[in-house]
């Protein structure tokens, strides 16, 4: 067992990561720029302890040919209104497609700034182009060989026309893979190891897979009993968790961060993505938010192929109030999975569970509540969000439940702009597999890397106790550093992973034993993100986790795990 998180064939595995990433992003002409400098300096340059500031310094040279505008600043007061990643629901957005619909990959604080749209005529074209290298040394069990990198590239593009009663929207995506792992498999428990596999096992076993898919094609009637009501159909992109964007900057953050796509979102980390095929109802006041979507899933995600639908869809509604220092939501989401096929992931032997062809139909009712206040001389900010879920597990009676509770404190005046928070959540597991109900709690259609940074886990059988620290020290630099402790809710219940339905013939999840034991791991990681222009970002993630008793049983050749990815986005 390594001793080390940080082993020196980790560092070279992500120098050269690093290498193959600046070759793709900056192409042959700029790389002849930087292979002039002598071989023993480029070296030195791209030592894993330098290799961050000099990437950021060639790909803010490559953009200054370009000579974008600056970018506004990434962080604003805490009474002043934040740029948004997605617009509200409550206003008609434009055609502008902004990279992941979601929350920034390596998390940064304000969303990047939009900027300005290219005009056809009447028609709006918008898209970008984000590259990521990524690099896994995961844990590693009997056989199977988890330490592996690989590129991916996802384009987006798309044309809309934005009319004073109705809009419209045609997005293409474009996932395309490079170099992915061959043996980062292993048999029952250890599974796949890392995203590298899943993208691999998802794709027929290509190494090097792409696709071309409609990401999003609806159509928007506006002012449907209200100036500011809305009817979407076709196909589009969800998030549950922000059907409005409060103005006060903090407030955004954790909605954007913390609250959103717990349960439904877009999956935006990965290259493929998840749409939603169906109807969005947003009912405007004042006062209030409704939105109302009934939809079904896509495919896509982990594999690259991504226009057809799956047999799972659901109902959503939510009520928010915003306020200026608070906001509140009430919301109730029904899921139903009709793969009948596909065998479920639980703590029940496999017979059992190959027997069941029930649909699963599973109903949740949850708040949330936010709010931001003056407290000595800075900004402090509470957050509590909870669910309730009762229903059907195939042939089982499903009751489960979940709460999160976090607390925040950012001091004023200071330079580097600390903003200090801690949190924990705790999610029911299931305490028998024979007594004909099933207590995991279930997470639906999520994104959960926001959740999980180093995405080996999820919310489901869960408790994580957390603190971040996130410093600011200029307008278009973010630090985010994050400590877990992560155990599961019930030791009786699975160890799971994934983010939900993406094809036909899996279920989306994986569950692994506790082996007895709740310990999963210590999760410690960093992330910085720079906004070299109004059109360019970079993001560098690097995480580490130390195996708790789950993880040993499981893997006991190396309990320790680590993940870390360069990523560069562009928008126009």
């Amino acid at each position: 067992m390594k001793q080390c998180l940080w082993p020196a064939t980790f560092q070279d595995k992500t120098q050269r990561l690093g290498q193959v990433l600046i070759r793709h992003v900056l192409g042959r002409k700029m790389m002849s720029r930087v292979t002039a400098i002598p071989s023993h300096s480029t070296q030195q340059l791209l030592n894993f302890r330098l290799f961050i500031p000099f990437t950021v310094f060639v790909l803010h040279s490559h953009d200054l040919v370009y000579a974008q505008p600056a970018a506004p600043a990434a962080t604003a007061p805490l009474d002043t209104a934040p740029a948004v990643t997605a617009p509200p629901a409550t206003t008609p957005p434009s055609a502008t497609i902004t990279p992941q619909s979601g929350p920034p990959a390596a998390g940064v604080v304000k969303a990047a700034p939009t900027p300005a749209p290219i005009k056809l005529g009447q028609f709006t074209v918008s898209g970008y182009n984000r590259t990521r290298g990524e690099s896994f040394d995961f844990f590693e069990g009997a056989t199977g060989d988890g330490n592996y990198n690989y590129v991916g590239n996802l384009l987006r593009l798309g044309i809309g026309l934005n009319r004073r009663k109705t809009d419209f929207q045609f997005e293409l995506n474009q996932p395309t893979l490079f170099n992915l792992p061959t043996d980062a498999a292993a048999p029952p428990p250890a599974g796949q190891l890392g995203l590298g596999a899943s993208y691999f096992a998802a794709n027929g076993n290509d190494r090097q897979p792409q696709g071309l898919f409609v990401q999003q094609a609806f159509v928007r009637f506006k002012g449907i009993g209200g100036a500011a009501n809305s009817l979407r159909l076709g196909r589009f992109e969800f998030a549950e968790g922000i059907e409005t964007t409060p103005k006060d900057s903090a407030l955004a953050y954790l909605k954007r961060e913390r609250i959103a796509q717990r349960l439904i979102g877009t999956f935006g980390f990965t290259h493929a993505q998840r749409s939603f095929d169906g109807l969005q109802l947003v009912r405007n006041t004042p006062a209030a938010n409704i939105t109302l979507v009934g939809a079904r899933a896509t495919e896509g995600v982990f594999q690259v192929r991504g226009n057809g639908e799956l047999d799972v869809d659901f109902l959503y509604g939510a009520y928010t109030v915003p306020r200026a220092r608070s906001d509140a939501r009430l919301f109730a989401a029904h899921y139903r999975d009709g793969r009948s096929d596909v065998v479920k992931v639980d703590n029940r032997p496999l017979a059992l569970r190959q027997a069941d062809r029930e649909n699963i139909g599973v109903t949740t009712l949850g708040a949330h509540y936010l709010t931001a206040f003056k407290a000595g001389g800075g900004t402090a900010d509470v957050l509590a969000w909870g669910a309730l879920q009762g229903g059907d597990w195939g042939n089982l009676d499903h009751r489960a439940a979940a709460l999160a509770l976090e607390a925040g404190y950012q001091p004023r005046n200071t330079r580097l702009k600390p903003w200090l928070r801690v949190g924990y959540f705790r999610s029911s597991g299931d305490r028998d597999p024979s007594d004909g109900r099933h207590g995991t709690f279930f997470q639906m259609l999520p994104t959960p890397r926001i959740y999980a940074r180093f995405p080996f886990y999820n919310l489901m059988n869960n408790e994580d106790a957390f603190a971040q620290l996130i410093l600011r020290p200029n307008s278009r630099f973010t630090v985010r550093l994050d400590a877990h402790q992560v155990r599961l809710g019930n030791v009786r219940d699975l160890y799971y992973s994934g983010g939900g339905a993406f094809e036909d013939n899996t279920f989306g999840y994986a569950g692994r034993p506790s082996g007895g034991s709740r310990s999963l791991a210590s999760v410690y990681d960093i992330s910085l993100d720079y906004q070299l222009s109004a059109r360019t970002q970079v993001g560098f993630y690097l995480g580490a986790a130390s195996g708790g008793r789950v993880i040993s049983n499981i893997y006991p050749r190396d309990n320790n795990g680590r993940f870390a990815f360069l990523e560069v986005t562009n928008r126009f």
